[in-house]
């Protein structure tokens, strides 16, 4: 194996490079743009390995992308290069229709004219995965859970981007016969992640003794997936997925957000009892919502696990608990992030609500 990653500084991309330099030792190469939110720091333990390489590179500098594409000549693809914040997409939807449609695109593009060129036997081999999210199905009722033939109905800027990104590489794989793989993820948490995602926020606010926003009354649901079960996934996905297929990776941990806060906390006093500020639910506090808030999310990976064998290793709680001490010992990760407050209420101040 030969494989390119793009977003590989990031969170999820950070962990697929770390786990598979450190066990395999192929040959990978990390494309990333390193926005605000890649930091090679999450890939500083594998930095010296023989196999590992990096390049800035911008998806939406096509020459860049395609020149990348040929000179290493992966023998597979793993696309998790992307804009996911919700809150930011709300302020700044140009950046995600950039980075997640037209970077995707021109991957795509760049694939395509290198797969064409590759002899038989190795353009049956090639493979592209898809790194996509739950939240271009919408939002669930009580009941329910999203499978791979969930209709799309993507609720936020991030959400549609993501849903374009994902009816492109299902069209290269239909119209050009690119062998695509796509996989739409649950809420991923575990060490390196940025700091404004829920777990990682909380976690920051809480050992600074700040208050913990939680929007609304905090009954938001979400199914909760350990990062590096989600890494086991995507390989195993790219091992024995058949192309053209969707496979869609959760870890059947639900869970109101307000209980992830309070699990947070919990588990702060019990690893700090002599904290000033325990307990550290005393901290919570509530704010306005977010505008167009999906209300829940739920994976059944029934597919991934009955077809493919794959099975999650850590539960919500062992997960929670491993990411938790894993920031006492890195207290220095993303600090100062998000020193301009909250995202997410852009529109309103620049006076686009309504719009």
């Amino acid at each position: 194996m030969r494989l390119l990653v793009t977003g590989g500084a990031g969170f999820i991309g950070s962990a697929l490079v770390r786990q598979v330099v450190r066990e395999t030792g192929a040959p990978l190469l990390n494309l990333d743009k390193l926005t605000y939110a890649g930091d090679l720091d999450a890939v500083a333990e594998v930095a010296g390995h023989p196999a590992y390489r990096f390049a800035q590179v911008d998806l939406a500098d096509t020459e860049a992308v395609r020149a990348a594409v040929e000179s290493f000549a992966p023998t597979a693809i793993v696309h998790l290069a992307a804009e996911t914040h919700v809150d930011r997409s709300i302020d700044d939807p140009a950046a995600f229709i950039q980075s997640n449609i037209v970077g995707t695109f021109n991957l795509l593009e760049a694939a395509h004219a290198y797969w064409r060129a590759l002899p038989d036997d190795q353009r049956a081999a090639f493979r592209l995965l898809h790194v996509s999210t739950d939240e271009v199905y919408g939002a669930l009722g009580a009941e329910g859970a999203f499978a791979e033939d969930s209709p799309y109905q993507p609720n936020s800027p991030y959400s549609a981007s993501k849903a374009a990104a994902d009816h492109l590489v299902r069209a290269w794989h239909h119209t050009y016969g690119l062998p695509t793989l796509i996989t739409n993820c649950s809420n991923n948490f575990g060490p390196y992640q940025y700091p404004e995602k829920l777990i990682p926020l909380m976690i920051r606010a809480a050992l600074a003794g700040q208050p913990l926003p939680v929007y609304g009354q905090g009954r938001q649901v979400r199914d909760w997936l350990y990062v590096e079960d989600h890494v086991r996934a995507l390989l195993t996905v790219l091992e024995r997925g058949k192309p053209g297929e969707t496979y869609v990776v959760g870890g059947r941990n639900e869970r109101p957000n307000i209980e992830v806060v309070e699990a947070i906390c919990d588990l702060l006093d019990e690893l700090l009892p002599d904290a000033s500020h325990a307990p550290h639910r005393r901290l919570i506090s509530f704010v306005p919502d977010r505008p167009g808030h999906d209300q829940r999310y739920a994976i059944d990976p029934s597919k991934l696990m009955d077809e493919l064998g794959w099975r999650p290793r850590e539960g919500f709680q062992s997960g929670l608990l491993k990411t938790v001490r894993w920031y006492l010992e890195h207290p220095e990760w993303g600090h100062g992030a998000l020193a301009a407050g909250r995202l997410g209420l852009g529109w309103a101040r620049s006076g686009r609500a309504g719009a």
